[in-house]
């Protein structure tokens, strides 16, 4: 199991959509670790850190989000995988 940590910046429609629960849920199901946040810019940045299949599938439904969102793009940085307890919204 390859372990691994991304970041990344969605744009698009993705506040007052219900993206940061929804995402936090999707990470949970997928046993991920890491946060969400809204940006004043009107994005949504996500740091993930987990196995590397299972950060694949979640981006997958990022790209998604929940109903209602928009996603425009996906900016992706590579981070040091670190061990955190858990998936938190932030704001």
């Amino acid at each position: 199991m390859k372990l691994k940590g991304c970041y990344w910046k969605i744009r698009g429609k993705v506040q007052g959509v219900w993206y940061r629960a929804s995402a936090k849920q999707e990470a949970d199901r997928l046993g991920l670790r890491g946060h969400v946040n809204n940006e004043p810019d009107g994005s949504v940045c996500i740091s993930v850190y987990g196995n590397a299949e299972d950060i694949k599938k979640f981006k997958v439904w990022c790209w998604n989000g929940p109903l209602n969102a928009m996603v425009e793009s996906i900016e992706e940085e590579e981070l040091p995988f670190i061990v955190l307890s858990d998936f938190a919204i932030h704001k």
